[in-house]
């Protein structure tokens, strides 16, 4: 017997007298995907091959090297990092990642991702899709889908018609149902006189967008607060993404970690939504730090409680999980698999909770006994369970993992 198995023989006993079956959770886990994005590796710049600028109040910072500048760097780096990370996975692409042929974001087609699915299917992973509302000559005004141009906002209908096509094609090839994330940047830097009217025209081109119905890929749709440009005014501000989703139903409702006040959390949130949410939420794992800086994901206050909330409210089967960040000033490979393994830390974690010894305390009205327990649970021996959990999925763990990442890195040569 090795020193983890032995490590967690004594932690399965420990937590068995909470009532808590290690077991089971590692199981459940087993079976709740979570979705990583490919923009980590090479700082959100896409492989469109035209010379254009991160635009849309998205910024990468720093010059770490080694950054990947093609399909097949961008994927080996990629499948190193799925290698530290267990349990079931799957990969978010943007718009702008088209890995086969070329083609402007309104010509876009299926076949033009024909070697991620490929790939996907190869690493027996799933596909996640984003349309690429930014970085393009046709959202220079700050506007895209609620522009006043109605020649620049059927450009973007268009575009999202065709991206939708292809998360149903990428869901058929890869037999797992894909998630198309809608997030437009339009905003304005001052405060518009007439609020309303790009609310009205953005409603109106989603409507548009969205009319034909997929069984292989489901819509979610994203806040945000503010960002760089649109400091005082986003159009697709939490309360007209929620009112959207909430009255149309067959969308999922995506909640950013970072898109929302400093003073408000997700994890808040989630019961609330989910009453009302009948087709589920897509959270989006990220680490805001004053403002969406997108941070990877840690292993902290907020992303533990969101992933307990999400096991208290027993929504797992109507929530999908994804990564969103992106740091450009540490080793991108690590600094992925540093987030999926946090993200897939606290959701074990979450799910060795004792949830209905709690209730039954809460429904006797017991509070003492309920605070002690969740007190106790935080001094439980987590990693133990955690590094067995990586051990038996065949993933490194600790300081191996590590090692093994600076390892890699040595051997690239990308000038």
């Amino acid at each position: 017997m090795t020193s983890i198995e032995r490590a967690y023989e004594l932690a399965r006993e420990a937590y068995a007298v909470y009532g808590v079956d290690t077991d089971e959770a590692m199981k459940l886990l087993d079976n709740i995907a979570v979705s990583f994005h490919c923009w980590q590796f090479d700082d959100v710049l896409g492989f469109e091959d035209k010379g254009r600028s991160l635009s849309g109040g998205i910024q990468t910072t720093g010059n770490y090297p080694g950054r990947a500048r093609n399909f097949d760097e961008l994927t080996a780096d990629f499948a190193k990092a799925l290698s530290y990370i267990p349990g079931m996975n799957k990969v978010n692409v943007h718009a702008m990642y088209l890995s086969d042929g070329d083609a402007d974001r309104n010509a876009i087609e299926p076949s033009n991702f024909d070697s991620w699915i490929d790939w996907a299917n190869e690493q027996g992973v799933g596909l996640d899709f984003n349309p690429s509302f930014f970085s393009h000559e046709n959202a220079a005004s700050g506007y895209t889908m609620a522009s006043a141009d109605s020649g620049v906002r059927d450009f973007w209908i268009e575009h999202g018609k065709r991206c939708r096509k292809i998360a149903e094609y990428m869901g058929k090839k890869t037999g797992k149902t894909c998630v198309n994330n809608i997030w437009i940047p339009d905003g304005d830097k001052e405060v518009p006189i007439d609020t309303t009217s790009p609310r009205e025209r953005f409603a109106d081109a989603l409507d548009k967008m969205c009319s034909h119905k997929y069984s292989h890929m489901i819509d979610a749709l994203e806040s945000k607060l503010f960002g760089i440009g649109s400091e005082a005014y986003v159009v697709g501000s939490h309360e007209f993404v929620m009112g959207y989703v909430l009255t149309r139903q067959n969308l999922l409702l995506c909640m950013d970690e970072g898109h929302f006040h400093p003073t408000e959390t997700v994890s808040a949130k989630l019961s609330s939504v989910l009453i009302f949410a009948k087709k589920g939420v897509l959270l989006h794992v990220s680490r805001p730090i004053r403002w969406d800086s997108d941070h990877v994901v840690s292993y902290d206050d907020e992303t533990r409680a969101l992933m307990r909330e999400l096991v208290r409210v027993g929504k797992l089967d109507k929530t999908y999980i994804a990564t969103d960040y992106f740091d450009a000033s540490i080793n991108r490979v690590m600094a992925m698999a540093i987030g999926g393994r946090n993200t897939k830390k606290a959701l074990l974690e979450a799910l060795l909770q004792p949830v209905g010894r709690l209730r039954n305390l809460e429904r006797d009205g017991d509070s003492s006994a309920r605070l002690a327990i969740t007190e106790e649970l935080k001094a439980m021996p987590l990693s133990a369970v955690w590094d067995y959990y990586c051990h038996k999925n065949g993933v490194m763990c600790g300081m191996q993992w590590i090692r093994d990442a600076k390892a890699y890195e040595k051997t690239l040569d990308r000038g």
